[in-house]
């Protein structure tokens, strides 16, 4: 069994993944209503810093990341600015306007845009399976997002247009970040490589909102006691194991085996959504989830 385990470390990785993923979003969406998504962006990833260095700490014996050269570090930062500040920002809107589930449905995307930004900045091979599989992905999609069009309308859509353009945007910007983490990373410790995205992201966020004047709410959110709550563990299993094993999972398999895994949030996030937020999920919607997963699955299967 040890032996399985080791031999198959990057699925297990993915897997786990795709578990802290599950539990993040849906503690996101319920701090994000109460406190605002851009107050939890920025103190998920401060406290994602010290779960991070401190780890660092009692493995390694220092608290911010060591032994990353330039090259390393600048991809990495910049890969923590696609990825945190410009994609998580986004995706923690969506939370907040069409929920978690639904915006975990269409951030299922993001595997066949990290394909195609693959294929663009690391040269990987874009095949016919790849664009059948991102069809497959968006026709699941689109069957829980559709609905049945009033008289005299072509296009009815369920949830807002807006949260549904949100959470492209946040599948867009992990798609692009997974793939730079891939470009700066190589052999680095993928914790440390972690790190390193988070502070730039941490960063980001801190100039974004000094010219924004957003300060003020994040001291104020501080205050809520139930929302720090949420955002501990979502920052927990988040930014500290989540995007940890992530980089753990395409280290040691491919970025498509990895994100295919990664994928089955849109599946894994249903039974909760129902349980704790008491959701009305139909069996339209659960179809179109398993088919969004399937598209992934034939994106990265031939």
């Amino acid at each position: 069994m040890e032996q399985f385990i080791t031999n198959h470390l990057g699925e297990f990785a993915a897997l786990v993944t795709a578990i802290c993923w599950t539990f993040t979003s849906l503690s996101f969406e319920s701090a994000g209503k109460k406190v605002g998504s851009m107050s939890v962006n920025i103190i998920r990833l401060v406290m994602a810093i010290v779960l991070l260095g401190t780890a660092q700490y009692i493995r390694f014996g220092y608290f911010f990341p060591e032994g990353a050269d330039t090259y390393q570090w600048f991809w990495l930062s910049v890969s923590g600015l696609v990825g945190f500040v410009i994609g998580d920002m986004l995706l923690f809107r969506a939370f907040v306007v069409v929920g978690a589930r639904i915006s975990m449905l269409v951030m299922s995307l993001s595997p066949p845009l990290a394909a195609l930004f693959g294929w663009i900045i690391l040269g990987e091979q874009l095949t016919l399976a790849h664009i059948t599989g991102m069809l497959v992905t968006m026709g699941g999609i689109c069957l829980v997002i559709l609905g049945k069009p009033d008289k005299g309308k072509r296009i009815e859509i369920k949830y807002p247009v807006k949260g549904i353009l949100l959470a492209f945007g946040g599948a867009a910007g992990q798609g692009l970040g997974l793939v730079l983490s891939k470009l700066g990373m190589g052999d680095y410790d993928p914790a440390s490589a972690t790190m390193i995205r988070v502070i730039a992201g941490t960063v980001g966020f801190s100039i974004l909102f000094i010219f924004t004047g957003h300060w003020p709410k994040v001291i104020k959110a501080l205050s809520y006691g139930a929302a720090m709550v949420r955002i501990s563990i979502g920052a927990f299993f988040g930014p500290f194991l989540g995007v940890s094993f992530s980089l753990l999972a395409i280290k040691y398999t491919t970025t498509g085996v990895a994100s295919t895994i990664m994928a089955i949030v849109p599946v894994l996030i249903i039974p909760p959504a129902i349980i704790l937020f008491k959701e009305r999920v139909t069996v339209k919607e659960l179809i179109g989830a398993v088919i969004a997963v399937l598209g992934v699955i034939v994106l990265f299967s031939f």
